[in-house]
């Protein structure tokens, strides 16, 4: 399966994520859905989150040009808050996957998706 399949098939597809990325560890993006885009600055701030939480506990985080009030940090994931929406940031092996949700998607019900195709491709070695 591709890169975007995922995007658009495990992600958007289960329409409880508005918008996905999948990026690799060096910054580099593997596969995005239509019109979502994360500049160099924003990707490089959430890499290094998963090593060091302080600067987007302190400053929230920001992708897509929306900032997000700051859930969770560890150096698996990372989930921030905005409005009735919110943010799924999950590293696996290889890869960092990204998912925006909105109204009506409840924080929960967004986790458990990022989180279970995290979980298969770690499985699978990515």
């Amino acid at each position: 399966m591709s890169w975007q399949a995922y995007v658009d098939n495990n992600l958007v597809g289960t329409q409880k994520i508005q918008r996905a990325a999948i990026h690799g560890h060096d910054g580099s993006l593997w596969a995005t859905s239509a019109g979502f885009s994360l500049s160099a600055a924003e990707i490089t701030a959430l890499v290094g989150a998963f090593k060091d939480a302080s600067g987007i506990r302190a400053n929230g985080l920001h992708l897509g040009g929306v900032k997000y009030f700051t859930l969770r940090a560890d150096d698996r994931s990372v989930y921030g808050k905005q409005g009735a929406g919110g943010v799924v940031c999950v590293k696996s092996k290889q890869a960092i996957l990204i998912g925006v949700y909105g109204d009506p998607t409840q924080p929960g019900e967004a986790t458990k998706v990022v989180e279970a195709l995290a979980d298969y491709l770690i499985s699978v070695g990515y």
